[in-house]
């Protein structure tokens, strides 16, 4: 072994994100729309998950582990 390698938290903290990211829009568009939500047209789930894609992608990109 010629060094200590660590791989940063936040990798994982962006994998973590970027996972749940796609399961809630997954769910965002399986899910029917409901007329008893208030507020319901913005389609929460939806923007919810494309961001939470886009930082996940950010976090996993910017500290992936170089070989």
């Amino acid at each position: 072994m010629t060094g200590d390698r660590s791989i940063s938290i936040w990798f994982f903290i962006g994998a973590l994100l970027l996972i749940y990211g796609v399961l809630i829009l997954i769910a965002g568009v399986i899910e029917p729309p409901s007329t008893q939500v208030v507020l319901s047209e913005y389609h929460a789930p939806l923007w919810w998950g494309v961001l939470l894609i886009v930082l996940g992608a950010f976090y996993t990109i910017r500290f992936l582990p170089k070989r």
